[in-house]
């Protein structure tokens, strides 16, 4: 039957790919790491320390969710040619259906594995800072920073991360200014660098009363949330620490005293704010950990193209220099400029289907790492 050929020949075509993915990951290592972690779980003493005690939970249950996850796309490789060769047997057209599921999931879940080894940079299994800043549209472009940040929250519990509000600035009349937020999870930043960069949103605006079609834009700073002591000198006199009042989203949580802040670092115009904390010296403590964190990572960047790339694109946000765009109006598409990515389904999107843009972007920058290396 063709369709068993074809299905036969897609299947067999894994058979190398999933064989450099399991060596890629070293499942070997992984398996004798699995093995001294539940022998040092078992020693007296060792949940005298929760701290400790449950980072390496987290330790070992990523261990074993990666080595589980390699087994069972190894099984299903296996069944699928199975149910291939069932299907030659006996002729039977009715499990046709049934295999092209089944090799739909396979092809899924290894999708998802493969762009797992992908997250190898130092700070990819970190949580991730988002910072997203309306441009130039005025209120349409203060609604779209508020739906961009209502599709990476979506985004975030469909994986099951947690997002904490740092900073949030209200929009004049509607949507949000600015807001400043943390997805925590394990390689949050890994996924969410490939946002850094100017949005740029095409529609009919509901605020535009002779409802004509309008531009906005909205950029998104991106950053790992890098915890401990980091080597960063920096001289108090280069700082200018502004304190406010809380604001936005919060309610009767929100303290009425001024005890959010912002720091500026002078000689490089880093700002960073946070309003998250209940007291002025927590919010300076975290604001002082973004800012170490910044600092840190435009220390460690040698060349402009890097610094850009860190600081995330950092670029007028307006025309000409949008990472993706999303059009509504004539027509439905998004598209990421960089990758060419690109789908009609802006709703799946902007209710936080980004998977499809962060994959293609993963795997690009990928190949472009590959070409690079080929060059030099």
């Amino acid at each position: 039957m063709v369709e068993l050929d074809q299905m036969k020949t897609e299947i067999l075509s894994y058979e190398t790919p999933l064989a450099e993915v399991r060596d890629s990951l070293d499942l070997a290592n992984k398996a004798k790491r699995i093995e001294e972690m539940e022998r040092e779980m078992e020693a007296p003493g060792f949940w005298d320390d929760p701290e400790r005690s449950n980072q390496k939970m987290k330790e070992l249950k990523n261990l074993k969710d990666t080595v589980g996850e390699c087994d069972k796309l190894s099984t299903q490789y296996d069944d699928i040619l199975t149910l291939i060769d069932m299907g030659y047997e006996e002729n039977d057209e009715s499990l046709i259906p049934e295999i092209r599921g089944e090799l739909d999931e396979f092809i899924r879940e290894f999708d998802e594995l493969r762009i797992g080894t992908l997250l190898s940079g130092e700070y990819d299994k970190n949580n991730a800072i988002l910072k997203l800043n309306a441009g130039a549209g005025g209120t349409e472009s203060c609604d779209w920073c508020g739906m961009l940040y209502r599709m990476y929250t979506r985004w975030a519990e469909r994986k099951g991360f947690t997002i904490e509000v740092l900073d949030y600035l209200d929009g004049d009349e509607a949507g949000i200014k600015s807001v400043t937020f943390q997805v925590n999870g394990l390689n949050a930043y890994g996924y969410l660098k490939s946002e850094k960069g100017v949005h740029r949103l095409v529609r009919i605006s509901p605020f535009n009363a002779q409802g004509k079609r309008q531009t906005s834009f909205v950029s998104l700073d991106v950053m790992p949330d890098i915890e401990g002591d980091l080597d960063v000198d920096i001289d108090e006199k280069d700082l200018r620490i502004d304190t406010y009042r809380s604001s936005g989203a919060g309610g009767q949580h929100i303290n009425k005293t001024s005890s959010a802040i912002r720091i500026t670092h002078i000689p490089t115009g880093t700002v960073v704010q946070c309003q998250n904390e209940r007291s002025q010296f927590q919010n300076k403590d975290k604001a002082m950990q973004m800012l170490k964190a910044k600092l840190y990572l435009l220390k460690k960047e040698a060349n402009a193209e890097k610094l850009s790339d860190i600081r995330g694109e950092v670029k007028e946000i307006g025309w000409g220099n949008q990472i993706r765009s999303y059009v509504l109006q004539p027509y439905t598409l998004v598209k990421d400029h960089r990758t060419d990515v690109e789908t009609g389904n802006v709703d799946a999107v902007l209710d936080g289907g980004l998977d499809i843009f962060i994959n293609g972007y993963l795997k690009w920058l990928s190949v472009q790492g590959d070409k690079k290396t080929e060059n030099s």
